[in-house]
């Protein structure tokens, strides 16, 4: 998903697990772990690698070779998230139940996310735009228009 992206970007800049791991509040041994992808990257932190490197998550999970957009946004609203979210749904035509059952998650989870409750976790925001080949940062609100 991931961890090539995310090596290469930390050794291309010689930086250590460690300090990856500083860089957003985490033991070297709990990076280590996000890195290897033995454990899946909490969104937030994958974005602010993403703003740490200047590159956009469509290139960390890569879905496109394109490093960077222009007027990418750092930071993300759940609030436009979940409008997001619920807009790709319908434009799909799946219902909360179908979508639900992709990701493998409660009916009530998903009405979370698109609610702005709950913020999408990294898993589910992959296999999303994986399988609808969706832009991970369109869907996230960092970029307004889609690139692909």
């Amino acid at each position: 998903m991931y961890s090539e992206k995310l090596e290469s970007l930390r050794t291309r800049i010689g930086l250590t697990q460690k300090e990856v791991g500083q860089l957003i509040n985490l033991d070297s041994g709990t990076y280590c772990h996000y890195e290897k992808e033995d454990l899946i990257i909490p969104l937030k932190h994958l974005i602010t690698l993403c703003n740490y490197y200047d590159v956009s998550l469509d290139y960390i999970f890569s879905f496109s070779n394109k490093k960077k957009y222009n007027n990418l946004k750092t930071n993300i609203d759940i609030a436009t998230v979940g409008k997001n979210l619920l807009a790709f749904r319908k434009k799909y035509k799946l219902t909360q139940e179908q979508l639900a059952e992709i990701l493998n998650t409660p009916h009530s989870v998903l009405s979370d996310y698109e609610h702005g409750k709950r913020l999408i976790p990294t898993h589910a925001l992959f296999a999303i735009c994986k399988k609808y080949k969706i832009s991970a940062d369109y869907l996230l609100g960092r970029i307004d228009k889609k690139p692909f």
